[in-house]
């Protein structure tokens, strides 16, 4: 995996986990389409992904931990993660692994979605 994609993503799962949607914005495509892991669907967009995060972080404290990077065949790139969601209180909602398969596109992100382990 090129060592430029792989910087991307790792600035983008940094700038998440820090709550600076700018930063993390950065290394998104503007068409990216990201998935509302929650609810279902997907926001289009970066004025759609800040709304849909700053939502999402009032009512729940993901973080998201990438273990591994995988080039996919079909030009895809697959990050194993651990995710640790929890709520405003504290407790654990979710704590686990998944993985992220991300478009990558001009250099930024463009799509992603959630497979299950």
């Amino acid at each position: 995996m090129e060592t430029k994609v792989l910087d991307l993503i790792k600035t983008a799962y940094a700038a998440f986990n820090s709550r600076d949607i700018d930063q993390a914005l950065s290394t998104f495509h503007p068409e990216v389409q990201w998935p509302k892991a929650f609810e279902g669907g997907y926001v289009t967009g970066h004025e759609e992904i800040r709304k849909y995060w700053t939502r999402q972080w009032s009512e729940i404290n993901p973080n998201v931990e990438p273990t591994g990077f995988i080039q996919r065949p079909n030009g895809l790139v697959e990050v194993s993660v651990h995710q640790l969601v929890r709520d405003l209180q504290g407790e654990v909602l979710f704590d686990g692994n998944i993985k992220h398969i991300f478009t990558i596109q001009d250099g930024l992100l463009q799509r992603m979605h959630i497979e299950m382990e």
